[in-house]
Order: C-alpha cells, then sequence, then structure tokens
C-alpha cells in the first residue's frame, strides 16, 4: 500500500506513470462498489469537486465529510480517524491546516491515503500541473518553471515534481518569504534544479513557464495589506510575462487575487493556461487513485 503526503513519495518513473494513466479515459473502475473518504478541514471547490468527480469516474462513491463533522483532534484523533475510515472506505484524501494530523492519520489507515493540501505540501496540485506543462510543451525537456511570489506550500510541491523530471525551477519573492533551509535540502535529495532569484524580471527571463499563487492564502486575512505591500513588485503582469520565452504560458493554482498578485490581462490572457490546468486536477486525480490501488498496491 502506497500514500502520497508529498510529490516525492513518488519516483521520477512512477510520477510520470501517474501522469500517463491521467491522460487515459478508460481506466478500469478500480473503486467499483467502494467508497472513497474525503475529509476537508480545509473547503475547497477544486479540490472538492475534482476529487469527487475522479472517485465517479473510477466506480465509486465520494463521502465527502466537513470541518465540524470530523474535529480532528477535537471530536477524535487523527489515528483514531485513520483507524474508522479505513473500514468504510478504499482510499481516504485529506484537506488540513496541519501536515502532522495528515501523517498521525496515514500512520494508522491501512488503505492508500492522498494529501489534498497540508500547510507543507500540496502534491495533486503539483501533478496538474505538470500534466499542464506537459500537454503545452509535449515533454518536460530543455523546460524552465519561474515561480513569482510566496515561496509556499504549492510552490514547494511544484518545485520538486520539476527536480523529479528535470525541469529547472526558479523562484523569486520578497526577502522573508522565501524556503527554509530544511525546504531547500529537501530538493537537493531529489536533485532538483533550483535557482533562488530575488529579482522577478531575472527569475521569469525566458521562462517557458510563469507561475503565481495568491499573496494571502485562508487563514492569513490578517497579513492581506503587510503581504500586498511586500509583493507589490512581484505582480505578474503583462511586463513581466513578456520576459519570458516567447512561447511562455501561464499558471496559477487558483483562486486568484484579481489585479493582485496577476493582471486580469494575464489571467485571461492567450498565454494563460489556468482553467486547463484547474480541469487537469480531475485527469491527475483519476490517475492517482488508480496508480495508487494498482500499480501502487502491488
Amino acid at each position: 500500500m502506497r500514500s502520497l503526503l508529498e510529490i516525492d513519495d513518488l519516483t521520477a518513473s512512477e510520477l510520470l506513470q501517474v501522469l500517463d494513466r491521467s491522460e487515459q479515459a478508460d481506466l478500469s473502475a478500480v473503486l467499483a462498489g467502494k467508497g472513497a473518504m474525503l475529509l476537508f478541514e480545509k473547503p475547497s471547490s477544486r479540490t472538492r469537486t475534482s476529487m469527487e468527480m475522479a472517485v465517479v469516474q473510477l466506480g465509486g462513491h465520494p463521502v465527502t465529510l466537513r470541518s465540524e463533522e470530523i474535529g480532528i483532534d477535537t471530536r477524535e484523533s487523527a489515528e483514531d480517524l485513520g483507524r474508522l475510515f479505513s473500514g468504510y472506505g478504499s482510499i481516504i484524501g485529506a484537506r488540513v491546516f496541519e501536515h502532522h494530523k495528515l501523517q498521525r492519520l496515514a500512520a494508522t489507515a491501512t488503505v492508500p491515503v492522498i494529501n489534498l493540501l497540508s500547510d507543507e505540501a500540496h502534491p495533486v496540485q503539483a501533478l496538474a500541473d505538470l500534466l499542464t506543462i506537459r500537454q503545452a510543451f509535449g515533454s518536460f525537456e530543455n523546460l524552465t518553471v519561474a515561480y513569482v511570489g510566496d515561496a509556499n506550500n504549492v510552490a514547494k510541491s511544484l518545485g520538486l515534481a520539476c527536480g523529479l523530471v528535470g525541469v529547472e525551477f526558479r523562484v523569486s519573492n520578497p526577502p522573508g518569504y522565501g524556503f527554509d533551509a530544511a525546504t531547500v535540502a529537501q530538493f537537493d535529495q531529489v536533485g532538483a534544479s533550483l535557482s533562488l532569484i530575488e529579482d522577478p524580471h531575472q527569475a521569469v527571463a525566458g521562462a517557458q513557464v510563469v507561475y503565481t499563487d495568491a499573496w494571502y492564502s485562508m487563514g492569513q486575512e490578517k497579513e492581506q495589506q503587510v503581504r500586498t505591500k511586500a509583493f507589490a513588485a512581484w505582480q505578474v503582469n503583462a511586463q513581466l510575462m513578456s520576459e519570458a520565452a516567447s512561447n511562455a504560458v501561464f499558471l496559477h493554482c487558483l483562486p486568484a487575487h484579481r489585479n493582485d498578485e496577476v493582471t486580469d490581462e494575464v489571467l485571461d490572457g492567450k498565454q494563460s493556461r489556468v482553467w486547463p490546468q484547474a480541469w487537469n486536477r480531475m485527469h491527475t486525480a483519476r490517475g492517482l487513485m488508480h496508480w495508487l490501488l494498482t500499480d501502487g498496491a502491488a
């Protein structure tokens, strides 16, 4: 049995297998007559919809539970929830605030566990990102991804994924909003080509993919004014996009704070791939669950 708590739980070969499977529309119904337990401590429109649809496409029944229904470590411990839901479903997905809750849940679960987002990682988003990039360019050869903005959980998983498939990864952020030493060490472990570049224009120059995320996320609303001021020079606008490669595409995990981290002109422009990227969340969820329940269980 395998779980996916961070993208480097997969090898490079396994990651490519998941991406290949994500593009197959005729996968076997590995969840026929079975349930998938989807636990949401943090709400999400894309994650819930994509996971529920992917479960249905694999023949299963999604059971979605909100925070007030599960109460991780308030109503029941993470460990007990892992034991409980292993008896109801053939797979567990959990979207949590703190990563340690996911680790503890997975430690007692007897079915695969998927991290649907934690404060440390967002591997299902990274799968959709890579699939979108490969669809745009045909392969991962000679590509550079420039991530402009907060070096958060999305950036971490994306960078690790890029490292696994040999894509150069550049990160540009204001001082104080970069990766910590432990994250940089994790990049080294997967052999990632990581460049930390403060100047966003230098980071984007010649890159085939320009990526950003919200400057403040759920739970950081009190920091909105401080972060908006700190990140002002890191906005992805038409000028910044013009400094990327002529065939560059723009990605964003959504939801976007329009005209903060990205302007309408870029988000809605011809270089934007944000909607195929969002739709790929469903396709990669389907491919990942199928892989975990077949090859990953071997």
